[in-house]
Parts: structure tokens; C-alpha cells; sequence
């Protein structure tokens, strides 16, 4: 169903080139345009949705996260492994999410409410949501109270705290509306015609939103009645079964890295000895999974910071690279990451019994997600991270990382942000490879800890994470309200 809902889209909105993913550049409430219906405008907003947050930043994210590093001679991703973000490297996706997401979105919402549709309604207002909840997380500080007005070129940036409240009230809203036999228009993200599984999602997202609250806001009675009515979705939310093996169709991350049919199959991204070594060290089953053997048929991960091109010794065929296919799905939330949240949530408010099988259930639920086994599962939190509630932000972070690093690279660099964990060892990058030598010692990593690259951001400093982007510079330069950059090392709201 999805995928003939994808051929409709393409012919109705047009897709000219794999960055462009259905993009819709006209206003669909302009009299020439007025027969234009939600059903034709949300498919193309979703694909561009799931473009930006599919690709550009689940590549930034495991980067971030140290889940990936650099192959062998290329640079295109160099200054990620570095934690660098400059201002003009996340400006196209910041300009796609708000211009062809976010504002298509409003078009949608404007439109079912007037109709009341509030299936369609919710499901407009959740995506909403779900953007700007990326985009507080990526820069701290965007437009959202002024961002829509048509009469002001210069809105403000309204800080992370009072975005989040604000979509939460937005979230409420919608759900208070809606009802699961309400209809809800053309979509991707379910394919169905009611809005009960859009429910459930938004139910989960309003979680994510406020355990990322918990440090600085008190949510606990909030949190604490979403997980007693458990409302939560029971698969994970994903655009998986609508793309196809073409040009411009295929999953975006696919696309970016892997597609043959665009002549090269020269692939940037490699496994990173940090998350490498730290499932190869629990025997996790996971790892052929999300990863490739290299040329000698073992599973090998690089040190971050460079590409290695004086190397005689770390070539090309040492790498692991990512499996990728091009269907491979576009998570928005996973079951793994709900249990998780509960797992946290019950440690601090409930009891270790509760929170140890909730944090079980997550673990079991990155395995199944993989195409594994509960008993596949049970030597992580039996034997190599046994539950241990006075080590709960240590387990839950390293475990989190584990599974997002297969599935939702951004989401783990934000978790990694707020739980600080894994946090960084002694060992550093320079250590692991001696370039000047060109000597490795992967003996010298310590499982379950991130390492200062070989090269690293220097207004950020060694033994820390990128806390944020640079304001995007197709925003900046036409905006005389935007704010001066607060430092690589200055925490969005949330991880202060």
C-alpha cells in the first residue's frame, strides 16, 4: 500500500532529483491552487521529513556518537569525526525541514482543522512536532513563535525550553481532538485511514520530549500517567516499506552512501572501533547486523579525527562498513527507545525491579527489531551489563547507544548528550593510532567510552562531545534577529 501511495505522490508533486524527495515549492492556499488536498501534500512532506532526518543527520549523528569514522583517503566526513559543524554544512537540511516540511505541515494543519479532520489534524500536528523537536536538539535556539508570520522576515529565536513547551501544548491539543477511528488523510508513515496508530505515536513522542525535559523541568506526574496508560506504539515507527531500488526512491541514507546506479560505490562511512569494540567485547549478535566484515572477513572498526591517507598500514580493506539497503527503514522512534525511557523513568521514581524489565525489554526489542532472538539477547543484561539501579544512567546510556547506533544515529548522539554516558576514558584517539609511527593499537580501548579524536575540534576542547550545531547560515544571513553562536561546548537546554 505505502509503496503505490509513493508512486502517486511522485506523479502528483514531481521528484526531480534524490535531494529533492517530493518537495512541494507552491502554497497550496493560493486560489489557483485551492482544489489541492492534505492526501497530496502530506506524502511529500513526509518523504521530506524522512530525507533530512533519514540522511544528513543520522550520517552527523554517528559521527557524533563515535559510531562511525572516516574511510581510508576520503574526506567528505572528516570534519564530523572531528565534532566540527560549520554553519553552512547543516544549512540545506535546516532550509528542507523548515521550508518543505514544517511550512507544508502548517498548510495541512490549517487546512483539516478548518474541515475539522482531526485525524489528519493530529497526524499533521505530531510531524510538526517531531521537526522541531530535531531542530531544538540540533541548534538550542530556532524560530518557532514568529517563524510562520509572513509579515516578519526577521523572527526570533525563542529558546530550546519554551519550543519544547510550546509543541508539547501543541501535542496535547491534537490528541485531546482526535479520536482512533478519526480519518486521517494519504500517508507513508502507517499507510491506514484512522488515526489509532498516529495516537500511539504521538503518545511515545510526547514521552521522548519529556524524559529530554526531566533534568531541568519537573515532569515526573506527566511522564508518570503516559507510562500508566501505556498507550505506546507496539512496533517501531519507521518509513520502511515505501521505497524501491531506483533513482531518487530508495531509502535516503541508502542513497546518500551506497547506490551503485549513481555510479560509485565508494562508501565514507565505516564502523568506529568505540562502538565496534564495545559489542565485539559482549559477543553481540548485532554487530553482522549493522556491519559488514572487512576485506580479511573480521569485524574491525577506525579512530575518528582522520582519513588515514599516509597510512601504509590502516588501508581501505581494513574497514567495516554499515549495511545499507535500499529499503532499509527511516526510524522516527523505536519500541527499544520507549522501554528504555520507562527503564530510566522507573530507576528514579519506581523500583529496580520495574526498571530492570523495562531496560530487558529494550535491550530485547533492539534484538528483534534486528531480525534476532530474545536468547540472542540475554548475555547483554545477564552477563556483560547486568542491571544495577545505582549504575542506571551509565547502563541505560551505553545500551541506548548500542541499539540507536544500527538504527537512529541522531537520536543516540542526543541521548549521549543528556544521560553522559558513554562518557569519555583516558585512552585518546593518538594513542589508539600514532600517525607520525603509523602504529594502531586497538588494544589501548577501553569498552563502553567515547576517545578525543586524532584531530579534534579545538574550540570545543579534548574529552568532550559537540553539544550543538552553528546557527544555519541560510538563516543567519537573512535574519537581523539571529543570535550570535553560542560555543561548540554550550548544551542545549535539555543537557545542562
Amino acid at each position: 500500500m505505502k509503496r503505490i501511495i509513493f508512486l502517486l505522490a511522485f506523479i502528483i508533486l514531481g521528484l526531480t532529483s534524490c535531494d529533492n524527495y517530493l518537495d512541494i515549492n507552491k502554497d497550496p492556499n493560493s486560489p489557483s491552487e485551492a482544489n489541492i488536498t492534505p492526501s497530496m501534500i502530506f506524502p511529500g512532506t513526509e518523504m521530506n521529513l524522512a530525507a533530512s532526518y533519514g540522511d544528513f543527520l543520522r550520517i552527523v549523528g554517528g559521527y557524533y556518537a563515535q559510531h562511525y569514522a572516516q574511510t581510508f583517503g576520503t574526506g567528505n566526513y572528516v570534519d564530523y569525526s572531528q565534532f566540527k559543524m560549520s554553519a553552512t554544512r547543516s544549512s540545506g537540511t535546516y532550509t528542507q525541514l523548515y521550508t518543505r516540511t514544517l511550512k507544508n505541515l502548517e498548510t495541512v494543519r490549517q487546512q483539516s482543522k478548518a474541515a475539522e479532520q482531526w485525524g489528519t489534524y493530529l497526524a499533521a500536528t505530531t510531524l510538526r512536532v517531531f521537526t522541531y523537536q530535531v531542530l531544538v536538539d540540533a541548534y538550542g535556539e530556532v524560530p518557532y513563535t514568529e517563524a510562520f508570520d509572513l509579515n516578519n522576515l526577521a523572527p526570533k529565536y525563542d529558546d530550546g525550553l519554551i519550543i519544547y513547551q510550546g509543541i508539547l501544548a501543541e501535542l496535547d491539543e491534537a490528541l485531546s481532538k482526535a479520536t482512533s477511528s478519526n480519518v486521517v488523510c494519504t500517508n507513508f508513515l502507517f499507510g491506514t485511514t484512522t488515526a489509532e496508530e498516529w495516537i500511539k505515536f504521538a503518545k511515545a513522542l510526547k514521552l521522548k520530549l519529556l524524559m529530554r525535559m526531566s533534568n531541568t523541568s519537573d515532569v515526573q506526574s506527566k511522564v508518570a500517567a503516559l507510562i500508566q496508560e501505556n498507550d505506546f506504539p507496539t512496533s517501531d515507527v519507521s518509513y520502511d516499506d515505501c521505497w524501491t531500488d531506483e533513482t531518487g526512491k530508495a531509502s535516503p541514507y541508502y542513497q546518500e552512501e551506497y547506490a551503485s546506479y549513481f555510479g560509485s560505490t565508494q562508501v565514507n562511512v565505516v564502523a568506529n572501533i568505540a562502538y565496534m569494540q564495545t559489542m565485539r567485547e559482549s559477543n553481540d549478535a548485532r554487530i553482522p547486523k549493522f556491519f559488514r566484515t572487512n576485506g580479511s572477513g573480521e569485524y574491525k572498526g577506525g579512530v575518528s579525527g582522520t582519513n588515514f591517507s599516509t597510512s601504509s598500514l590502516y588501508k581501505e580493506p581494513y574497514f567495516c562498513r554499515p549495511v545499507f539497503t535500499y529499503n532499509m527503514p527511516v526510524n522516527l522512534i523505536t519500541v527499544s527507545e520507549i522501554e528504555f525511557f520507562k527503564a530510566e523513568f522507573s530507576a528514579l521514581h519506581g523500583t529496580s525491579a520495574v526498571a530492570e524489565s523495562h531496560y530487558k525489554a529494550a535491550i530485547n526489542a533492539s534484538f528483534i527489531a534486528a531480525g534476532l532472538s530474545v536468547s540472542d539477547a540475554a548475555n547483554i543484561y545477564t552477563t556483560s551489563y547486568p542491571w544495577n539501579n545505582a549504575n542506571y544512567a551509565k547502563l541505560i546510556g551505553i545500551q541506548k547507544w548500542i541499539a540507536l547506533g544500527g538504527t537512529n544515529n541522531f537520536e543516540a548522539w542526543c541521548e549521549m548528550r543528556r544521560l553522559k554516558f558513554p562518557a569519555f576514558g583516558t585512552v585518546t584517539g593518538s594513542a589508539i593510532y600514532n600517525v607520525a609511527n603509523d602504529v594502531y593499537s586497538p588494544e589501548l580501548y577501553v569498552a563502553g567510552t567515547l576517545y578525543t579524536p586524532i584531530q579534534f575540534n579545538t574550540d570545543l576542547g579534548a574529552g568532550k562531545i559537540l553539544q550543538r550545531f552553528k546557527y544555519a547560515e541560510s538563516s543567519t544571513s537573512r535574519n537581523s534577529n539571529a543570535p550570535a553562536n553560542k560555543g561548540d561546548a554550550i548544551p542545549v537546554f535539555w543537557a545542562e
